[in-house]
């Protein structure tokens, strides 16, 4: 089957032109400037972005990952690939060695069928200074030994570890994490900077969302947030809603680590896509309230209520970002760090047709996913 999508605007890493691509077995078989060769679908002028990629994302649509329920979790996939994430990591929260388990083996039931990209382990290795919405009670010292154990449970679909590289045993964890190929992101830390530095040369190469739940930059203390962003090898996460961090701290962040180091991310939790109320996130209850989560008990911010298509938004809007650069953070840089660049994450020949159609005013109207539209532009 070949679809052929005509009158569009192309958002490349290479800019932005007028032009058409071709669809054919799910994957993009050409891409070509002006008028399209033969008749096609109209997209009327609308831009055509690559499909989110989301690598930290704790649930949505009233459905939380943590819990480990197969059909929570498929109802938080499609409240989000409504919102144009197409490729999806599942975000467990500090738990109890077996009920990480259980929810570890039981999402991977459902990476096994494609409907998510992985697992990430937030937690339980994390400082109990900088847990945020983690149950202290349940934090850790770090275990490669555990670690073991989850990553069996996980059926090899562990993608990423969030841990906090000060506490003891983390750098022998961090290692083994990363001789499993599991991504290492430093997070949740109250790390000195000569911490950080340790933790990056043992194999941490992700911000789990710089600035949050991390010490604040100091002129004579830098600690872990000058440590990430200066490292060319480290991918710095932020959760781009106004809410976490100023739009001028992700200024900051872009300028230094440009976009082939940065990666737009949700932080979700069950409350994206629903109204105001009470929810949960593992063990802990959240209020929303204006759509902004935290902790019913202590206020610290508990996830976000944000989707890709807002972060893409608000990328462009509020921090300045191109529409070209406001890809890559939100598709390829991501997909960059799952290792998965060379299938998806641009709008490319040769690339899985995932596609995100937006309005002038970047707002989504059509949305495909490996070739077949899950909503079709009008």
């Amino acid at each position: 089957m070949s679809i052929t999508l005509a009158d569009a605007r192309v958002v490349t890493p290479g800019g932005v032109h007028e032009g058409w691509l071709t669809i054919e077995d799910g994957r993009i078989t050409h891409v070509g400037h002006g008028p399209a060769p033969g008749p096609g679908h109209s997209l009327a002028g609308r831009y055509v972005v690559p499909g989110f990629v989301d690598i930290h994302n704790h649930g949505g649509a009233g459905g939380s990952f943590p819990t480990g329920d197969p059909d929570e979790a498929s109802r938080s996939v499609a409240l989000h690939a409504l919102h144009g994430t197409t490729t999806l990591v599942a975000g467990l929260v500090t738990a109890s060695p077996e009920d990480l388990a259980r929810a570890a083996s039981s999402l991977a039931d459902l990476c096994d069928d494609g409907v998510l990209a992985g697992i990430h382990l937030e937690g339980p290795y994390l400082s109990a200074a900088r847990c945020g919405a983690h149950d202290p009670a349940l934090l850790r010292e770090p275990s490669p030994r555990e670690l073991t154990e989850l990553l069996k449970a996980g059926r090899g679909h562990v993608r990423m570890l969030t841990i906090a590289p000060e506490l003891p045993g983390a750098i022998a964890t961090i290692a083994e994490a990363v001789s499993n190929g599991v991504i290492a992101a430093l997070g949740h830390s109250d790390a000195t900077y000569d911490q950080a530095v340790a933790g990056i040369e043992a194999g941490c190469t992700v911000a789990t969302h710089l600035y949050n739940a991390m010490p604040s930059p100091h002129h004579r203390e830098p600690g872990p947030v000058a440590a990430l962003l200066e490292d060319e090898r480290v991918t710095v996460e932020l959760i781009n809603d106004g809410v976490h961090l100023h739009p001028a701290m992700a200024r900051l962040a872009f300028a230094v680590a440009g976009p082939g180091r940065t990666a737009f991310v949700t932080d979700a939790m069950a409350a994206a896509g629903m109204g105001d109320g009470r929810y949960g996130l593992g063990p802990m209850t959240v209020n929303v309230v204006d759509g902004v989560a935290r902790l019913a008990e202590g206020g610290a911010i508990a996830g976000s209520t944000l989707t890709m298509d807002a972060a893409f938004r608000y990328g462009v809007q509020r921090v300045g970002l191109s529409l070209p650069e406001a890809a890559e953070v939100t598709s390829l840089t991501p997909a960059r760090v799952l290792g998965l660049a060379d299938r998806l994450g641009s709008v490319a020949v040769g690339k899985r047709a995932d596609l995100v159609v937006l309005t002038d005013d970047l707002e989504v109207c059509g949305v495909m996913r490996r070739g077949a539209w899950l909503t079709e532009p009008r």
